[in-house]
């Protein structure tokens, strides 16, 4: 299954970024909120991008912490070209890493891990996996940041989610093909329940985690790591 995912992400690469501001309701907003989460106490954090694509989310990090160490991880190698020319100018430390992060150990920490519209790829127990591991990654005072998309709450509520999405998003103007494609990928989806996902994270070991943003399908996870 991960392998047609990335099959499907490669062949999307070049025209990715532009195309999210029309499949994502309020994109603005719910990157901004995800952003508005990193507040460092030093100047300089280590941040990791999980599932980073072509950098999108972590490029308004660097915007919002010009000085962040940066580390962006992702299956796609044409994804990651896209995003190595993001940050040709970056002044801080980036590495790019090819590989699949629900597979792999990172020795190193950081004070925040975040990721945009990826770990719902996975299956429910690899999320569930994964939230445990990447506890361990934070530093204290650190914290999980995740912009994602959620299933319904209950059946009615993942159709009604799905039918304003697919309204929305044909408002737009996108080119037909292209929502034809999103929705191809979408059958790839393992979404999880907004509630599910706050458990597992309080079992991963987060004593605090909520969703600070939620329209539709899309939300945001703010889960602190106490000092």
């Amino acid at each position: 299954m991960y392998e047609h995912v990335k099959k499907l992400f490669d062949l999307g690469a070049d025209g990715y970024d532009w195309q999210r501001r029309s499949l994502i309701p309020d994109f603005d907003q719910f990157y901004g909120m995800a952003v508005s989460l990193i507040r460092p106490e030093r100047a300089a954090p280590s941040i990791l991008d999980l599932g980073a694509g072509t950098g999108l989310l972590t490029s308004f990090v660097a915007a919002a912490c010009p000085q962040a160490k940066l580390t962006l991880i992702d299956f796609s190698e044409k994804m990651l070209d896209q995003a190595r020319k993001r940050f040709e100018r970056h002044p801080a430390e980036v590495r790019f890493i090819t590989g699949d992060y629900a597979e792999r150990e990172f020795p190193e920490t950081y004070d925040y891990v975040v990721s945009s519209l990826s770990i719902h790829h996975l299956e429910h127990a690899d999320k569930q996996k994964l939230f445990k591991k990447i506890y361990r990654m934070i530093r204290p005072g650190g914290a999980f940041i995740n912009a994602d998309q959620a299933a319904g709450e209950t059946p009615f509520f993942e159709a009604f989610n799905l039918r304003e999405w697919e309204r929305e998003v044909a408002a737009t103007g996108l080119p037909p093909e292209l929502i034809e494609a999103s929705k191809e990928r979408r059958k790839q989806d393992r979404n999880a329940t907004v509630s599910d996902q706050l458990r597992w994270l309080r079992e991963a070991g987060f004593a605090d985690a909520d969703s600070v943003y939620k329209r539709l399908g899309f939300a945001v996870f703010y889960a602190p790591k106490a000092k």
